[in-house]
């Protein structure tokens, strides 16, 4: 199976860091990115991960509410990546990089640059941002609707692939003799024009070492499945039970087939925090301890979205109705909904259940136990994967290199040496796409000028 880190600013509990053996500025700790990064090199990993959003994003009433919230101050993850890069050798890095509040040239460029920088060990997660607060950073009222942010993204990933094509691979000759930097016939300048971008290329940077940087991708509604299935090399997801993450596996698969596409070649890894032991007491001694430091006024407006404010209703109570639509993450607000229907769920355990991995599987147990899960789901058609999320830092992490990699690997499910030619492509076993292998544009393209 392929294994990424998968660390969400101080841990993905959104209560860890007030754990006794927490690090409280984990987020902005470098040196111990370093050390993770080297630790999740010798434990194989195949990549790390950064789900990221360019604002702090939240549901708080107030400030004061808000100061409860740990997730506020953390690294831009494609400026983190550089540093990375240079005290590793074969780790892969997964970005989240705005359709919604970036241009096409931007991100072409700085993840080609990255893809050198990184000798070809580099990702570009695709989102759509989903929250009000990144509209209000960049001058918009409110934020598209969820379709329109969806129809932007297609277009986006299109431009974003042309620009990457804008040089042959063999472009740049650099001849001293002639005099010819680049092979003017190699040269192919995009001349782009659709509904929500123009243009004109070419992008001034190289193809990227990998063709393609690695495309992820996390939506999970049937645009962001859609989506998913035309340009994805990893799905990143979040399912809470093995039936919804069988069911889901055998859709977008059947998505990525419609699409023309191989479906090995797109691999579907959901998110686990693991939550180990050397007992299985210890392990729910420690999850006991995780939800108990959830303070309502961090985990209320964990279900403002679904539910609205929930502030004035008994939290050892039912929840109400939830609200009828959301323009945030729709699959998290119809997964919080199913989850809020089940018997004897209150408001308390639901934002309990909500801060301990934003929906993502938890598992408590031994290191076997936990095991157990992912080989369960590995081998039943559920994931070609895990993303692995520590609840706080160091110690969680540290304990899913030493204790849960080890098991894996002792029952033959997990690489004990890093495949392929070095890259990030090769590593997870994904062919390096030739030239203009997705150069289909959106049928609204014309030639600059037309």
């Amino acid at each position: 199976m392929r294994l990424g880190l998968n660390i969400v600013a101080n841990g993905a509990h959104a209560a860890g860091w007030r754990m006794p053996q927490a690090l409280t500025d984990a987020c902005t700790d470098i040196r111990l990115w370093m050390r993770m990064a080297q630790a999740a090199e010798r434990a194989r990993f195949n990549f790390m991960f950064w789900a990221d959003g360019i604002a702090v994003r939240h549901s708080a009433k107030s400030d004061e509410e808000l100061s409860y919230n740990a997730r506020i101050d953390v690294f831009e993850p494609l400026t983190l990546i550089g540093a990375l890069a240079a005290v590793t050798e074969r780790l892969g890095f997964v970005a989240s990089a705005s359709t919604t509040f970036n241009e096409p040239y931007h991100i072409a460029r700085k993840f080609a640059s990255l893809d050198y920088v990184t000798c070809g060990r580099v990702a570009w997660n695709v989102v759509t941002s989903w929250s009000e607060q990144e509209a209000h950073n960049f001058g918009a009222e409110r934020l598209l609707e969820h379709d329109s942010r969806y129809e932007r993204a297609e277009e986006f990933v299109d431009v974003v692939f042309g620009l990457w094509d804008s040089w042959e691979d063999d472009a740049f000759i650099r001849d001293k003799a002639s005099g010819h930097y680049f092979d003017p016939a190699k040269l192919h300048t995009l001349n782009y024009r659709g509904r929500h971008f123009t243009v004109k290329g070419p992008l001034n940077v190289a193809r990227p070492i990998q063709g393609y940087p690695v495309i992820a991708q996390a939506g999970s509604s049937g645009p962001g499945q859609n989506l998913g299935s035309r340009i994805a090399d990893l799905i990143y997801t979040a399912q809470k039970t093995r039936e919804s993450a069988s069911a889901f596996y055998a859709s977008v698969k059947s998505h990525a087939a419609a699409a023309g596409r191989d479906t090995e070649q797109m691999l579907v890894m959901p998110g686990i925090l693991p939550v180990l032991g050397r007992t299985r007491q210890e392990a729910q001694d420690r999850f006991d301890q995780l939800q108990e430091r959830v303070h309502p006024c961090l985990g209320l407006p964990m279900l403002a979205e679904t539910y609205g404010d929930l502030s004035g209703l008994d939290p050892d109570g039912p929840l109400p109705e939830p609200l009828a639509r959301s323009n945030a993450v729709k699959s998290g607000h119809e997964a919080l909904i199913r989850l809020g229907r089940q018997p004897g769920m209150t408001i308390r355990r639901l934002y309990q259940i909500q801060a301990g991995a934003s929906g993502h599987n938890i598992a408590v147990g031994t290191a076997a136990d936990v095991a157990d899960l992912m080989q369960e789901w590995f081998e039943n058609g559920c994931c070609d994967g895990w993303n692995i999320m520590p609840a706080f830092l160091p110690e969680p992490a540290i304990e899913a290199f030493e204790w849960l990699v080890p098991e894996l690997q002792r029952r033959g499910l997990a690489r004990t040496e890093y495949l392929g030619d070095g890259t990030l492509r090769g590593g997870l076993g994904l062919p390096r796409p030739p030239f203009r292998s997705r150069g289909a544009f959106a049928k609204s393209s014309l030639p600059v000028g037309a």
